[in-house]
């Protein structure tokens, strides 16, 4: 179920209400950069899991 356009400007205003107009730049700045972090660990995980050349590949 995808929210409608009321309900995103409802939480944007009770947002803005909590933590005021100033800080709302600052979370979304650390929210895209924890994004970014968490993106960037899936790679280096994905990469980890990849067999190497000349590597047999274990089957199970």
């Amino acid at each position: 179920m995808r929210p409608g356009p009321w309900q995103i400007i409802i939480c944007v205003v009770v947002i803005a209400l909590l933590f005021g107009a100033k800080k709302i730049p600052e979370i979304a700045r650390s929210l895209g950069k924890a994004k970014g972090e968490f993106k960037k660990g899936l790679q280096e995980g994905e990469k980890q899991d990849e067999p190497k050349e000349g590597e047999k590949q274990e089957t199970v």
